[in-house]
């Protein structure tokens, strides 16, 4: 699969690192607004080929499927041309800034037929593939309650670089840039993290979100620091369940740690996962008398990264796919809502039709 790189940012050389080591994929390009950033970028990776611009790429056409690792505003003009273009796509989450945007993209992939996967990284845990089995498989019964984090403290730490003066951490802090906050960046994250382990999807919202004080006149340079550092949610699952979901940037002596708790009326689990790794723990059977926890052997998984090159090989769609990106993107648009208008709102149909809401 000979695959082009949109985006040479930060996160695009996971993505080049990922790649490199599935047998059989040649990155071929890289494409980026800055020439100097791309050539750098394909230099360091191998790649023979650069372009300043997205048309240029597709005029050139050598590739058979794309990684689009732009900025979350860039995702729906650059994924649709790539679409038309007749080239797969594994894209950055968010989908989209909004829902609309997110079900136009989803649409066009189904019409086209294309292989088009969400790289919703947290997919690739282990423990949470077991947990989704073990809720399944019936082994927590009935899944009454739901908790669910993610924990950041880059708005308070160094340790990845420093917020106030790089442009890849102050875009994330501004709406004009195309920012909808920490909801936006890791909440389509944690949403997925606790609806695929809970094996069910949020019905109903109501959130709250924050923006707190980082600089004078909230503003650095061209960047107004408005947009949300922190929410908390409460869902009901459509299981029937009860769910209180969080994110901050603000999270001091978290450096990127996700948390999900399922409680279900005949057992629970916990999943962890943080940059030192992952970890799976049960209450089940005849602990549940005494409260007491055990680990699990998750095992592994294949990436986001192999299933998608496995997909496009085969032919056949795989998930998270852009229909699923896009319900996800639906909550949290009404999240955003619910802040605004101070209420609870429902989540309706998607639009898809039946049979295609079946197959994913």
């Amino acid at each position: 699969m000979r695959l082009l790189i949109l985006g040479t940012g930060g996160m695009a050389n996971s993505h080049a690192k990922a790649f490199a080591e599935i047998e059989g994929v040649e990155m071929v390009g890289a494409v980026d607004v800055d020439p100097t950033r791309a050539k750098v970028f394909a230099a360091q990776h191998g790649i023979e080929h650069t372009f300043a611009s997205l048309d240029e790429a597709i005029a050139w056409g050598k590739f058979d499927a794309a990684t689009n690792v732009t900025p979350d505003k860039a995702h729906h003009p650059t994924t649709l041309a790539l679409i038309a273009a007749g080239k797969h796509v594994l894209c950055e989450k968010p989908l989209a800034e909004n829902y609309e945007k997110a079900a136009e993209m989803a649409a066009a992939a189904e019409r086209a037929g294309l292989i088009t996967m969400v790289n919703l990284t947290y997919r690739n845990v282990a423990p949470l593939q077991k947990a989704r089995e073990l809720v399944l498989t019936d082994q927590i019964g009935r899944v009454r309650h739901i908790e669910a984090s993610y924990l950041q403290s880059w708005l308070v730490s160094r340790a990845w670089g420093d917020w106030a003066s790089e442009s890849k951490w102050l875009w994330r802090l501004s709406t004009k840039h195309g920012s909808n906050g920490v909801l936006g960046d890791v909440g389509i994250h944690i949403l997925d993290f606790a609806g695929y382990g809970a094996a069910s999807s949020v019905e109903r919202v109501f959130a709250r979100l924050k923006a707190f004080d980082k600089a004078p006149g909230n503003r650095i340079g061209e960047y107004d620091l408005d947009a949300n550092d922190s929410f908390a949610m409460t869902a009901e699952f459509e299981n029937g369940a009860m769910g209180v979901i969080h994110a901050s940037r603000w999270a001091t002596g978290h450096l990127n740690e996700l948390r999900l708790r399922l409680h279900g009326d005949k057992g629970a689990l916990e999943v962890i996962h943080t940059p030192d790794g992952s970890s799976l723990r049960a209450c089940l059977g005849p602990d549940v008398e005494k409260a007491k926890w055990r680990t699990v052997d998750a095992g592994t998984v294949p990436t986001n990264y192999q299933r998608f090159v496995e997909a496009v090989r085969a032919g056949h769609a795989a998930e998270p796919g852009f229909r699923h990106a896009a319900d996800l993107q639906k909550v949290l648009d009404l999240a955003i809502e619910t802040e605004r208008e101070r209420r609870e709102l429902g989540v309706p149909d998607t639009e898809a039709p039946q049979e295609e809401r079946a197959a994913g």
